[in-house]
């Protein structure tokens, strides 16, 4: 399918700044957003993706891409010692300003800096996750691959995504939504459609569920699996290293 055009959106790595500035725009509507054009329903997404996260207490857990910080948060209080990364410093002061104040330590700790040239250690935690940060990456690859690095051997990578839904009816009706509906929302509170055009144009261009399944095998995962949901429109990949 061909490119529809979006001025947040171009090839190569000048597109982290053009991303950077789309987060800067919408950070202050983002939650609310999210949960206008999923119907609340990426809350349930994202606990099914703490739930494969599967971490314990005192486990080391790093949420790539973690924008406000739903899924940090969520792994911290599962007792995970957790770090937040995101290269929009919007998003983060939107994370770090729902963290309780009254708290003596910090977890999540939350971390500016790039998703595909992660500043930790080979082998560093026990879980590694993204939720709708990896399609936003001039490289896709290379974070899922910095992702493996950080892994510990046995360590679980969990993805959570905007999918391709494999029933063509279903697809159709799926993009339609993308395309006409959604960027409603970007001209409604953050006063230009394209901030949510931009998902369409994006998953253009990203291979989905199957794309990264692919991948995971090849970087030596195991355990691969796509749990599809809403029929593949949304997706988890998941693997272990």
């Amino acid at each position: 399918m061909s490119a529809v055009g979006n001025k947040f959106y171009i090839e190569g790595e000048q597109r982290g700044a053009k991303v950077s500035d789309l987060f800067a725009q919408v950070a202050p509507r983002y939650d609310l957003i999210n949960d206008l054009q999923s119907f609340g329903l990426h809350r349930l997404w994202k606990r099914r993706v703490v739930r494969l996260a599967d971490v314990n207490a005192g486990d080391r857990a790093l949420d790539v891409c973690c924008g406000t910080g739903d899924i940090a948060f969520a792994l911290a209080r599962r007792g995970a010692e957790v770090t937040g990364f995101d290269f929009s410093e919007a998003m983060l002061t939107v994370a770090r300003r729902r963290q309780n104040p009254q708290s003596s330590i910090l977890n999540p700790q939350f971390q500016h800096g790039d998703a595909q040239q992660l500043p930790f250690d080979d082998n560093t935690f026990d879980t590694v996750t993204v939720g709708y940060g990896l399609r936003n990456l001039p490289s896709w690859e290379r974070g899922l691959r910095e992702m493996h690095r950080v892994a510990k051997p046995g360590g679980r990578l969990v993805v959570l995504e905007f999918g391709k839904p494999d029933n063509a009816l279903l697809r159709a009706i799926y993009f339609a939504y993308l395309r006409c509906l959604v960027p409603t929302f970007g001209k409604l509170f953050c006063g230009d459609s394209a901030t949510h055009a931009y998902i369409f144009e994006s998953l253009l261009h990203y291979p989905a569920q199957r794309g990264v399944a692919e991948k995971m095998r090849e970087l030596g995962c195991h355990e691969v699996k796509i749990v599809n949901l809403v029929g593949g429109a949304m997706s988890i990949n998941y693997g272990v290293k």
